[in-house]
């Protein structure tokens, strides 16, 4: 049985297909994973800034922002890295995981701008098990990458995954 065939079940009206389920056994060091993408919006920008009361003139005022070397608002830093993360959490690769360790070495390359669409990649730096049962690390380096395929923000960020209990050391 192949894997695809192992994620399908049959109903009276034709197939119903399950999002796969990736162990910490099933992704290698290497392997990347690309998102769909995310158009950024005013109502992203507002909303973030609702949220998280981070509510910065760049973010929100165009006469200000026009003055800045941005010369128009641009997105929240943080609000990127989120997006970036939600947009692979979509991907259905990381359902496996237990908990997310954190950010290391996020820089913000280029402004994201209203209209620009975002995407992620994800590449698997480091795999290793931990010392908790049935558990390994996931550390992915993160490229964050607008409409043009620049580079807008980078990012390390580790995850806790669940082991498959049917492959133990």
């Amino acid at each position: 049985m192949s894997f695809i065939d192992s994620h399908r079940t049959s109903t009276a009206t034709g197939r119903r297909l399950q999002a796969p389920e990736y162990f910490w056994e099933d992704i290698r060091t290497g392997d990347t994973i690309e998102s769909s993408g995310l158009t950024v919006t005013d109502a992203h920008l507002v909303s973030w800034a609702g949220l998280t009361g981070d509510i910065v003139e760049f973010h929100l005022n165009a006469e200000y922002a026009a003055g800045t070397p941005f010369g128009e608002r641009i997105a929240h830093g943080p609000f990127t890295a989120s997006v970036a993360l939600g947009l692979l959490t979509q991907t259905g690769y990381v359902r496996k995981v237990v908990a997310w360790l954190g950010f290391d070495t996020l820089r913000a390359k280029k402004p994201v701008l209203i209209g620009d669409t975002i995407r992620a990649r994800a590449t698997l730096a480091e795999t290793r098990p931990t010392s908790k049962p049935g558990t390994g690390v996931w550390s992915f380096e993160y490229e964050v990458l607008n409409q043009r395929d620049e580079t807008v923000m980078t990012f390390t960020s580790g995850f806790l995954v669940a082991r498959d209990p049917g492959d133990r050391d």
